[in-house]
């Protein structure tokens, strides 16, 4: 018996680098999966840390919700550990290059793709504006949310670097994650999780602070 899917979190430490600036920072890297497989999303800082969060599981997918450094550092070492594949939305290739030139992403995300793991199905919603190929994973079965830099706890990610635009955060936010139950718990790239209900309030707020 390998359980049905269950979320676990790794903290991991690195830096976060873009338009010449570095800068400390905490990621979360979630672990979706049962005692079989696992699915991990967002490969940051540490391949040997997530690997010994993993076990002796089998990594079904390495999915960046998107291509800043901070999210993607440790993807390729965490691929030639496990053998899985690192998915991407193309869009946020130049992102990815800057990074990792001499290695390029397996698959391509898509809107609308499903991943399954563990009898779980996580949906991808393309949510650009923190980045032009950000991506949220949905799993309505575990009432989750898988946000990456996109939203949270408090308001959208940041949108004052290359490649960001608040606009279209503000829209991605509004049209793609209000709009799930008010109960799924945001499970988000850096920090504290959330819920879509505690959020959805302050949508007005955040468009303000865009003027």
């Amino acid at each position: 018996m390998t359980g049905e899917a269950r979320i676990e979190r790794v903290v991991t430490s690195g830096t976060f680098s873009l338009d010449g600036g570095t800068w400390e920072v905490d990621n979360n890297v979630w672990l979706i999966g049962n005692d079989s497989d696992v699915l991990v999303v967002d490969a940051a800082h540490d391949a040997a840390a997530i690997m010994a969060a993993v076990g002796e599981r089998r990594v079904c997918a390495i999915v960046c919700t998107h291509a800043h450094n901070d999210h993607i550092d440790a993807a390729p070492e965490l691929a030639r550990l496990s053998g899985a594949p690192i998915m991407l939305h193309p869009d946020d290739r130049m992102l990815w290059d800057m990074t990792h030139p001499d290695v390029a992403p397996d698959r391509d995300l898509t809107d609308g793709d499903c991943l399954s793991v563990a009898g779980a199905e996580l949906w991808i919603h393309h949510t650009p504006g923190h980045s032009p190929g950000a991506v949220c994973l949905y799993a309505p079965s575990l009432s989750a949310l898988f946000s990456g830099d996109t939203l949270f706890h408090g308001g959208p990610g940041a949108t004052g670097r290359s490649y960001s635009d608040f606009p279209t955060i503000i829209s991605s936010i509004r049209d793609r994650l209000l709009t799930l139950p008010a109960d799924t718990v945001v499970y988000t790239g850096h920090g504290e999780t959330t819920t879509i209900g505690a959020e959805s309030p302050h949508l007005e707020e955040w468009l303000a602070r865009g003027h």
